[in-house]
């Protein structure tokens, strides 16, 4: 049984840091671990070869020879997922099709043959007891949640490493909060369901000794959903593992805000190698935090817990949101403000969007707002509701912001804010790569000999080289993420 698995491409958005990518003469950010990890759940004895359409091109020939097409997608790679159907259709190949964009909206799918939908902890045994049996349906669902302490090492072997800029993980699943418009609880639930230390370390050893070195992003929807856990198994575990390897990784992954009021926490993920945190602020308005309850950023001086998480040595990476139907006249230039004050570098800000299943796709139907499918980009000038807000104002706001926080004045200078402030308090193990040398070179080329932004650049680069040498290279990174956002913004609008 020849199996081919086929991860669609992501369009070119903020979050694709496709731009960035060209510095470091790389494909893409991460591998695609569920299609991976659902490798490992396929009968040993079949065939399979994984497809990124992210590193390689699809072609006919890499279609003809499989028995079986498996497709894993997220909601905003729906247009390459289409262009797969339509040729692996035109091939008459049998596809197999799960992950969120599939889970929540399988009724525009109806042509894929075999929709393998929710968890493919449970699902899938399914699927293959049917394929043998010869009594196969369309659709296989369940309103369960997987034991995640089932779940295989991914197939690490399936992966030209060498193609992305970290690798990844994921060591929980669920989020304790009930944000309204994330669907992260409508696929996976509130109570964080978490692997055990053995099967984090097993993944870690997997990892090292399939050659890698360098970034590994734990992808969990909350890192800290269980604290006790992290503090009393899994952190010891890591921190354990990490110094008897000599730290090969450099970790990073996605909490909540409340992360702030834990200094042990904190100071166990930087024992342990972590060095920067993805956190969902959204927005400095109280009534709109209120809105969309958001419980853990309210009644809190978020400046603040982004300060005490910055100073014990962990980079803050935020998101933000407008569009909310508190959000008032002001909010885009208080928004501004507040990145610029917070010196948080790496700031993805969004329009509100209102995903299948979420209590804000709730609550905007029965108000007759809801106007189509989310695309699962909210970068990408467009909102799928009628926002309370006039909508030209709204865009025009919302362009306004990235305007500011991305030109080269504001981001530099927020840039230069974080670095002089930032002591990071793991000493950083180098593993020498030639693309960072490259990246190097492009950036002096690109950024400082040609650029608008040149004269901002060798003020960060001269400053960091002199003042705070051992911060040289996340100055330089942060200097290509900036082109990356520029771009990116401009070519939208």
């Amino acid at each position: 049984m020849n199996v081919l698995l086929i991860y669609p491409e992501y369009p070119d958005t903020f979050w694709s840091f496709k731009h960035a990518l060209k510095f470091v003469s790389q494909k893409a950010s991460f591998p695609p671990l569920g299609l991976i990890t659902l490798a490992t759940m396929l009968p040993e004895r079949w065939d399979k070869k994984l497809l990124d359409l992210n590193v390689k091109k699809l072609r006919e020939k890499d279609i003809i020879p499989a028995d079986l097409i498996f497709i894993s997608a997220m909601s905003v790679q729906s247009s390459s997922v289409k262009e797969i159907i339509s040729l692996c259709k035109r091939l008459d190949k049998k596809i197999v099709a799960g992950g969120p964009l599939f889970t929540s909206s399988p009724e525009n799918y109806q042509m894929v043959d075999y929709l393998v939908l929710n968890e493919a902890e449970i699902t899938l045994p399914l699927f293959i007891k049917d394929f043998y049996s010869g009594d196969l349906k369309h659709i296989y669902s369940s309103t369960d949640f997987a034991d995640i302490k089932t779940t295989p090492i991914p197939q690490w072997n399936l992966v030209e490493m060498a193609q992305y800029t970290s690798m990844n993980l994921q060591y929980s699943r669920g989020c304790p909060f009930d944000c309204d418009f994330c669907d992260i609880t409508v696929l996976y639930g509130r109570k964080p369901r978490t692997k055990n230390r053995e099967q984090v370390l097993a993944e870690l050893d997997a990892l090292f000794n399939a050659g890698w070195r360098g970034p590994v992003f734990f992808v969990d929807d909350n890192f800290i959903g269980n604290k006790p856990k992290l503090k009393t198994e899994i952190l010891p575990a890591i921190t354990e593992w990490m110094k008897a390897k000599k730290y090969p990784f450099y970790l990073n992954t996605e909490a909540s805000i409340n992360l702030a009021d834990d200094a042990m926490l904190m100071d166990m993920m930087i024992e342990a190698g972590f060095e920067s945190v993805f956190i969902g602020i959204e927005s400095p308005n109280e009534k709109s935090l209120a809105e969309c309850n958001k419980v853990q950023n309210q009644n809190r001086n978020m400046i603040e817990s982004i300060k005490k998480i910055q100073l014990s040595g962990l980079e803050v990476q935020g998101g933000f949101i407008v569009g909310f139907d508190n959000d008032h006249q002001n909010i885009f230039e208080d928004l501004t403000n507040f990145i610029q004050k917070s010196n948080i570098v790496t700031a993805m800000v969004g329009l509100l969007n209102a995903p299948r299943g979420t209590k804000l796709e709730e609550r905007l139907l029965s108000e007759g707002r809801m106007l189509k499918d989310f695309t699962g980009n909210n970068t990408d000038f467009s909102i799928n509701f009628i926002p309370k807000m006039d909508y030209d104002k709204l865009l025009s706001g919302y362009k306004s912001i990235l305007n500011t926080i991305y030109s080269p004045k504001y981001y530099y200078e927020r840039t230069l804010n974080f670095i002089k402030t930032f002591s990071p308090k793991q000493k950083k193990v180098f593993h020498f790569n030639p693309n960072y040398t490259s990246a190097l070179i492009k950036s002096i080329i690109k950024l400082g000999i040609i650029g608008e932004e040149r004269f901002y650049y060798w003020k960060l680069f001269l400053w960091t080289l002199f003042r705070k040498p051992k911060l040289f290279s996340l100055a330089i990174l942060f200097s290509i993420y900036g082109f990356h956002f520029r771009k990116i913004s401009n070519d939208v609008y």
